[in-house]
């Protein structure tokens, strides 16, 4: 399979490219740097605005684009939610429009995220329910996926939105984990959370998610549709609190957990997938359980510290 990849030197577009990678796929990176960085092992092409894309597009006849690139922080959204409507969905127009003009037709993969759903109603939550974003960053992922829903209807483009819940990975150093891990292995006696701990998330190992989103490309034919919106989670409610301690169990270090109990309103409290869509499409797929991904993370960056 030939796959395109736009925002390669980002968390979600590197891991699911080298995954793609290693398991022998065409991969090409595209971004604005001059190139891919030293762990991007394949090919790599830099794009300035939507027409260098659909140059690259129709040279390349990529079977599918995967849109990797854009914002990836709610509390950078509320701090400047212009420059995130830039960067989310003024970049997802020009990447759909971008495949409309180059007269080739990829499946277009959105990655989107669980903030559209804002504070469900009731959980789990499944793809039907009505998206009500609490924050500018899961406005804009609304709006992506609108834009979407759009150039499937009217330009007939072939479009698979994934609704990712919270992602973690060793090559993430930014976020929750990332941030908790920093506070563990440091030499700080006492590790902060910046809510009560009981603030709960949906979590998923890089390496599942990319499985997932693999294997769900294959599907889509098979689906009879040209716009299809999944939900790419576990499926399992984790408090942030328990995450925090099944961390500092696998670092080694007896440290003490307190939380500050700040509660920002552009957060959600509560999350988790209902991946019933998922698993009737991948009957086969599971997620690892949230401890064997935190190890593999905090491995990673033990070594990386060493």
């Amino acid at each position: 399979m030939r796959l395109l990849i736009t925002g390669i030197s980002g968390f979600i577009g590197g891991s699911v490219g080298r995954y793609a990678a290693q398991i022998g796929h065409d991969v090409l990176g595209t971004g604005r740097a001059n190139d891919g960085g030293d762990e991007w092992p394949g090919l790599y092409t830099r794009v300035v605005g939507p027409e260098d894309l659909a140059t690259v597009i129709q040279e390349f006849r990529p079977d599918v684009l995967v849109n990797a690139a854009g914002t990836a922080s709610v509390g950078a959204s509320v701090q400047e939610p212009l420059n995130d409507f830039h960067g989310s969905v003024q970049t997802c127009a020009d990447v759909l429009d971008a495949v409309r003009r180059s007269d080739s037709r990829p499946l277009v993969v959105i990655p989107s995220s669980a903030a559209v759903y804002g504070n469900p109603v009731s959980l789990p939550v499944a793809e039907d329910a009505v998206p009500q974003p609490i924050s500018p960053y899961g406005f804009h992922k609304a709006a992506c996926e609108l834009l979407a829903r759009e150039y499937a209807q009217c330009f007939a483009l072939n479009v698979l939105v994934c609704r990712f819940f919270s992602v973690f990975g060793s090559a993430q150093r930014r976020l929750l984990v990332w941030e908790l891990y920093q506070q563990l292995a440091g030499p700080e006696q006492i590790a902060w959370l910046s809510g009560t701990g009981e603030e709960t998330r949906d979590f998923i190992y890089i390496d599942d998610l990319a499985d997932a989103l693999l294997q769900l490309i294959e599907k889509f034919e098979q689906t009879k549709r040209n716009y299809l919106v999944v939900n790419v989670a576990s499926g399992v409610e984790t408090s942030v609190l328990h995450l925090a301690e099944t961390l500092r169990d696998l670092v080694g270090r007896g440290k003490e957990i307190h939380c500050r109990g700040q509660q920002r309103r552009n957060d959600p409290l509560r999350w988790r997938a209902d991946i019933s869509l998922l698993e009737s499409l991948l009957p086969s797929w599971r997620s690892r359980e949230l401890k064997d991904g935190l190890s593999a993370c905090a491995t990673a960056w033990g070594q990386a510290n060493r």
